[in-house]
């Protein structure tokens, strides 16, 4: 782990320590599949079952440095994945997290394998990311780890004033963009 966390903090020249940390403690293979173990500290994204993959190291810690958190801030997830991301993000321990998969198998599997580090900081829903989780907004901080081919507007509405969101765009099975956008008087 501290090897992956090197690599991703020379890469992407990451300073912010709290991440780092996280990322050094928690156990990244618990979040991959038996069969792709080996290479759960490798630099690359791996497949997670159902079309999706747990995001390569260096991108994890890149957006959630990006998403610039703060303490009490609250953070909407769209694509828990395996839920790595979601771990990382809790384990930061300042910030509380709402993520929310798609995929049910991999939404009941997340949850199984977050359910063993005990977090009260986060919160896991099944269902579609594209109408955030209006129940629990404004968000100071939403991160996308699923590619839409535009940025969809109940995102935005859910977004806090002065509040950063991170998503990739591009047309499905093409190259996406990463983008981040902050909200500002309501813009």
């Amino acid at each position: 782990r501290q090897e992956m966390v090197e690599r991703a903090k020379s890469y992407f020249n990451l300073k912010n320590t709290d991440v780092l940390h996280a990322m050094e403690i928690i156990p990244r293979h618990l979040f991959v599949p038996e069969e792709v173990r080996p290479l759960a500290y490798s630099d690359n994204a791996l497949p997670i079952g159902y079309g999706q993959t747990i995001s390569a190291p260096y991108m994890v810690a890149w957006m959630t440095e990006e998403l610039e958190l703060k303490a009490g801030d609250r953070v909407l997830e769209i694509g828990t994945g395996s839920g790595y991301q979601a771990s990382v993000l809790a384990q930061l321990g300042y910030v509380e997290v709402y993520s929310i998969e798609i995929v049910p198998q991999l939404a009941q599997q997340a949850a199984t394998v977050l359910a063993q580090f005990g977090y009260q900081n986060l919160h896991l829903k099944s269902g579609d990311g594209y109408f955030g989780w209006e129940e629990f907004a404004p968000y100071d901080a939403i991160i996308v780890t699923a590619a839409p081919d535009h940025l969809p507007a109940p995102l935005i509405q859910q977004l806090a004033d002065d509040g950063r969101l991170l998503i990739p765009i591009g047309p499905t099975g093409g190259y996406q963009t990463l983008w981040k956008f902050r909200k500002q008087n309501g813009q």
